[in-house]
């Protein structure tokens, strides 16, 4: 599998809080950014796949709202996130 308990706890240790941290804004940005990369990638090869499309399209509303949550309610940790991901926006 391509996101095994390994890469989450690293996923969540480096943008989250603690390892632990999976409930923060940045460490959900973090997991969907890595899923949405893979898929993307996925659909490079597969692309007549139209059931991962939609499911890339989710994760990318998913993501978009919870930037949008995030911008809200602090900037600082907006910019952070944004620039440590390296999205545009």
């Amino acid at each position: 599998m391509y996101l095994d308990q390994a890469k989450k706890q690293e996923i969540f240790g480096k943008y989250g809080k603690s390892n632990t941290d999976t409930g923060s804004a940045e460490s959900q940005i973090a997991l969907f950014t890595y899923r949405i990369a893979h898929l993307t990638e996925h659909l490079k090869k597969n692309h007549k796949d139209h059931v991962t499309t939609r499911s890339l399209t989710m994760l990318v509303g998913k993501r978009r709202a919870l930037l949008d949550y995030l911008y809200d309610r602090d900037v600082e940790r907006y910019r952070a996130i944004v620039k440590a991901l390296g999205l545009r926006r």
